[in-house]
Parts: structure tokens; C-alpha cells; sequence
């Protein structure tokens, strides 16, 4: 994985004014230099100039970036990042169209392709990605963005110049652009932070290329292209044929995605989801004679503290050392502190440059920074839940039958801190009622369904359109904050095409949620596994790190510099400090209960300070 950034404008001369250009994508580069610490290059031409930063994986000698290719005295530039998972396939395509090649690198791949297909090559990969391809002969850039949103991707126009970058703050290395929020931004950080209206960027003018869409801008203008979406139709497979055809694409995804130059490890947490791809990954390495290491999460004197609940029924730990012994795999136990918890909450906030997932964002970062101490690539379960039907919303009526985000159906929670005079002013219920109706309104649908499965698919847009991308940013940023490349199997664009097509009820035959992905799977994992309740992503139930948030906010609450103190009502926040904490109603997804809303207000004030946007 990589940090890429850049600029275009056709009607100007970048090279009249070389040394400054080269200044500016040098510092765009830098910013993002945590994303990739392996190497750094910047390439200028007339029309505009690409950054990038490399964290090598493939090809590690030839691979390097910005790469070139001259058609005439006319370069085709690209810097990317990300990974292709059919490089082979489309490599064998082009070399018998007659093209030819001087790495092993996927970006190569990608170039040439570009250069034989036009833009709409992009149908024809497999893999995570965000790239630009600036090209001389035809005065134009091109930016795209992969099907899921694995990978991020931000522009903004300043005049007629298109600034672009992996993460905003590589936009805001850009001396032209200046941080600044608008109402609609406070409004998404207060009503559905930390989910992002998509293709927003949540600053004043900052945009995110959508999923399965690219952009050419050229001297006439830009546009935007969707070359992937979703698409309804009627199943045809057999219940047999459907959980085989699972079954394949599970292995040949988590299989593809070993691809690596490096050593590859997995995040083992004991649930179905990350054992399947763990078991999968551990049987190919021992077939090479290699171990697997794998690695599970979790909180410091949680052994103590653990209270089970409906969300998250039993720790992990029993069934991590059940598939530990079943892989034989080298394990790596890994614990966070309330301490480090805490402090790390800024960090996220300068993962994300925006607020996050709190602490269930902090953590992970925490997790992902010792990770990299013994491997740079990691394989995760993410996204089988959206997929495949695994949360509660998809199947208890409370959730079923709210007509607004299931994974937020409670909007009074965030607004109990609120002054009066804010809430009147910011409408959080009509913003979310307008954002989700916009939203909701765009679910592909299918003629002739009842109105229970129009609603299931209903849910399942919703998920795979927001609380997927939520969650796949939370990874990316959490990984790439310290250079480590953490891949989504499940994410795969053919399964997702396929599966959002199966009957609700042969996912969750039985009653059983996600039943398709654990018949699917069988003989993978041992059946205690295979059939595990759900848990989520651990938290922390020490009460200590509760106390230790509300000593920061009570700090922060006393320092008249504290800019989100100007949206909070002092009075308010002191009675939520001493009422009892609630630790079984979420406000934001399954986790994020009355100690994350306090972490996540302390992220708030830090990120006004950061971007001096209070």
C-alpha cells in the first residue's frame, strides 16, 4: 500500500515554475509519508504533477513510483495504490496484445492497460485500489477509486486546479487550500459522524471519489463515471449450487490476496470470519513449508472487568486459542491499556484527519502499530458481517423496523450535550431523516419482491453503502498510520455481486445469521467456531478508562481555548459525567455506548484544534 497525491490544471505551465511545483508535491509526499516509509518520488509534467509514497510489497526493487511510460515524446504517468489480485491475467492480456514489460509490479500492469483499454480497464480488475493516471497525449487525468472503497481517494477544485491525495491532509499540504467547515459539515460530525455522507469529505469543498467510480477532468471540464454498482436480479442457483459457488469465491478471494514479496499474517479473533480466512491462509503456507502468524486483540484486565451482553456475548480468548492449536499457527497475543487507549484517540483523529470510531478506532491503531513490528501485511474478516447478514439489525424487529440508519436508531444520545441554540440551529433529526431517505431511495430493487425482503435489501444497501465503508476506512487509516497494508477478503467485488442476490433466507437458514458463509465454510474451522454466536470488535469494560475520559473532559470543559465547548452545554455534560454509564445501548454502531460518545467528543475538540475549525 501506498500514500498518492497530486495536481492538474491543463490551461497552465507547472513546468515555468518547476522548483515551487516540485516543493509542493515533495510536502504532499511527506504528509503521507506513514502510508508509505519504504520510498518517496515525485514526477512533473506541463499539465500537472503526481506524489507518492511506497510502502513495497511487490516487485520490491521495480516497483517504484511515479512510474513512466513514453508513447512519442508523450508520458503517461501513474502513481497507485493498492493491490491487484488478477495481475497475472491482465498481464497475459497485454503481453499478447504485444505489450511489453520491465518489472514484476502490479503498477506496471496497470499503466499498460490504461494504455491499451481507455479508462474503462478498471472492469477489468480484481483488487483494492485508488490511482491516478496523468496523460500528456490527451491533456488529461484520470482518477479512480476500486468498487468497495477499500482505498480512499480525496480531491478538491481551487479555481480551475484539481488537487487530489490518499488522505485529506495530503490535499491540505496544497498551499492553495486552507482547512474551513460549513454547516453541513458540523452537521454530518454531530448527526452521523463518524460515518461520512458518501463522496464527502466533510471540509468545505473536500470530495471523495466514489466507490466503482472514476473521474477524467480535461481541459473541457470533469467527469465522473460509474463503471461498478450493484445490481438486482433474480437468483437462479440451486441452494446447493449457491453455498459451492460461496464456497469458491471465499477460498480463490482469500487466496488472490495472499499475493505478496513479503511475509503475510492474519487478525485471528476466534469468529468465524477471520478463522475461515486464517485457516485458509495457514493451509496454503504450510503447503510451502511456512507458519502463519496471527494475531488477536484485546484489553487489559478485560479477564477481570468482562461483562457479557447482548451485543457481545463471550470473549474471544477461549476460541483464539481453539483455532490457535487448530492452525498450529505462531500466535501473538496482543493487549491495550486504558491508558494507551486515551492517548491514542489523538492519533486516530490524525489517521483520519476527522473524527472517528473513538476508541474502537484507537485501539485498533494501537493493535496495527505492533503488528508491524513482526509482519507488513495482514489478511482481516472485515466486512462478512455487511455482507453476509451478521448484525443484529438485520434480523431484531427494534432494528427492522426504524426508518432510519439501523446502526443509529437512538439520535437523542447525541444530542443530551448539545446547547439548545445548536440543536435549533444544526436540525439533527430532519439532516438524518433527508440523508437517509436520499439514501435509502437509491437501493437497487427487484420487481415482485414482498415488502419484508424489499426491506432486507433495503438494510443491506444501507450497510454495504455506509456502515461497510465506515468500518473498511477505519481499517485502512488504522493500518496505514504505521505502514502496514491490511487487506479484506470478503470484500471482493464477486462476492458482494453474488451473495446480494441470494434469498434472505438462504443466508440465514435455520434462523441462523450468516448461515450461508458457516455452510460455506465447513470443514475449514472446527464446528464450536463455525457455529459461535457473534462478537463483535472487544471493547474495554475497565470502569478506569471510563474515569480517566471523564477527568480529559472535565480538563477540556475547564479550558476556555476548548472550540468544541462552543457547540456543548456545560451543565449537560456535567450531569452525563455523574449519571450511570449505559454500556448496553450503542449510539453508534454495536460498541460505541456512553464512554465512546465521551471519546469521541474529546476527538472532536482535538480535531477543531488540529484544523482550527471551531
Amino acid at each position: 500500500m501506498c500514500g498518492i497525491a497530486g495536481f492538474y490544471q491543463p490551461e497552465k505551465d507547472y513546468q515555468s515554475t518547476r522548483d515551487y511545483a516540485c516543493r509542493i508535491l515533495s510536502k504532499m509526499s511527506s504528509v503521507l509519508g506513514h502510508r508509505g516509509p519504504d520510498s518517496s518520488g515525485i514526477w512533473l509534467g506541463k499539465e500537472g504533477g503526481l506524489a507518492h509514497a511506497r510502502l513495497a510489497i511487490i516487485d520490491l526493487i521495480g516497483g517504484g513510483q511515479p512510474m513512466i511510460k513514453r508513447l512519442g515524446d508523450q508520458p503517461a504517468a501513474i502513481v497507485y495504490n493498492g493491490e491487484l489480485y488478477n495481475t497475472e491475467e491482465v498481464r497475459k492480456d497485454l503481453l499478447h496484445l504485444g505489450y511489453g514489460f520491465e518489472t514484476s509490479s502490479d503498477t506496471e500492469v496497470l499503466l499498460n492497460a490504461y494504455l491499451a483499454f481507455g479508462p474503462d480497464f478498471v472492469k477489468r480488475l480484481n483488487g483494492i485500489f485508488a490511482f491516478a493516471v496523468l496523460d500528456s497525449r490527451k491533456r488529461q487525468i484520470m482518477l479512480c477509486r476500486d468498487r468497495a472503497g477499500v482505498k480512499p481517494l480525496f480531491y478538491t477544485r481551487q479555481g480551475g486546479e484539481l488537487i487530489f491525495a490518499s488522505e485529506i491532509k495530503g490535499i491540505f499540504a496544497h498551499p492553495e487550500v486552507v482547512p474551513r467547515l460549513k454547516k453541513e459539515g458540523l452537521q454530518e460530525i454531530f448527526s452521523i459522524g463518524p460515518a461520512r455522507i458518501p463522496g464527502s469529505g466533510v471540509f468545505d469543498g473536500i470530495k471523495e471519489v466514489l466507490p466503482g467510480h472514476y473521474l477524467i477532468a480535461d481541459a473541457s471540464g470533469m467527469k465522473d463515471c460509474c463503471y461498478w454498482k450493484l445490481e438486482s436480479r433474480p437468483h437462479k442457483d440451486s441452494l446447493e449450487e449457491t453455498v459451492e459457488k460461496t464456497s469458491f469465491l471465499i477460498r480463490d478471494s482469500i487466496r488472490r490476496q495472499m499475493v505478496s514479496d513479503v511475509p503475510i499474517c492474519t487478525f485471528l479473533s476466534g469468529g468465524i470470519d477471520s478463522s475461515v480466512v486464517s485457516a485458509i491462509c495457514a493451509g496454503e503456507l504450510k503447503k510451502k513449508g511456512k507458519q502463519l502468524h496471527t494475531f488477536s486483540f484485546d484489553f487489559t484486565g478485560n479477564d477481570q472487568f468482562f461483562q457479557a451482553n447482548d451485543f457481545q456475548p463471550s470473549r474471544d480468548r477461549p476460541y483464539v486459542e481453539m483455532m490457535v492449536k487448530f492452525l498450529e499457527s505462531n500466535h501473538h497475543y496482543l493487549e491495550c491499556s486504558s491508558t494507551v487507549q486515551a492517548d491514542r484517540l489523538y492519533d486516530s483523529v490524525l489517521a483520519h484527519d476527522l473524527p472517528a470510531m473513538a476508541d474502537v478506532d484507537s485501539s485498533m491503531l494501537q493493535f496495527c502499530s505492533m503488528v508491524k513490528d513482526t509482519c507488513k501485511v495482514a489478511l482481516t474478516g472485515e466486512c462478512a458481517d455487511e455482507i453476509f447478514g451478521g448484525y443484529p439489525w438485520f434480523h431484531k424487529e427494534e432494528f427492522f423496523s426504524a426508518n432510519t440508519f439501523p446502526w443509529s436508531i437512538h439520535p437523542g444520545a447525541r444530542q443530551v450535550l448539545l446547547k439548545d441554540e445548536v440543536l435549533d440551529e444544526l436540525k439533527m433529526e430532519e439532516f438524518i431523516r433527508e440523508t437517509y431517505e436520499v439514501s435509502v431511495a437509491e437501493t437497487p430493487r427487484l420487481e415482485g419482491e414482498s415488502k419484508t425482503e424489499a426491506r432486507r435489501r433495503e438494510i443491506s444497501y444501507l450497510n454495504l453503502r455506509w456502515f461497510m465503508q465506515t468500518l473498511l476506512n477505519r481499517m485502512d487509516r488504522t493500518s496505514m498510520y504505521s505502514g502496514l497494508e491490511a487487506r479484506v477478503p470478503f470484500a471482493d467485488h464477486r462476492i458482494i455481486e453474488y451473495v446480494w442476490n441470494v434469498p434472505w433466507e438462504w443466508k440465514t437458514a435455520g434462523g441462523v445469521a450468516k448461515s450461508l458463509l458457516r455452510q460455506a465454510s465447513r470443514g475449514l474451522v472446527p464446528e464450536e467456531v463455525l457455529f459461535r454466536k457473534k462478537s463483535p470488535y472487544p471493547k474495554t469494560y475497565d470502569r478506569g478508562y471510563e474515569a480517566l475520559l471523564a477527568e480529559r473532559i472535565r480538563e477540556m470543559a475547564g479550558d476556555s481555548h476548548s472550540p468544541v465547548m462552543n457547540y456543548l452545554d456545560r451543565k449537560k455534560l456535567e450531569a452525563f459525567l455523574q449519571a450511570p454509564s449505559d454500556y448496553g445501548k450503542p449510539w453508534y454502531g454495536q460498541l460505541m455506548a456512553g464512554p465512546q460518545m465521551l471519546a469521541y467528543i474529546l476527538q472532536i475538540n482535538f480535531w477543531m484544534e488540529k484544523f482550527r475549525v471551531g
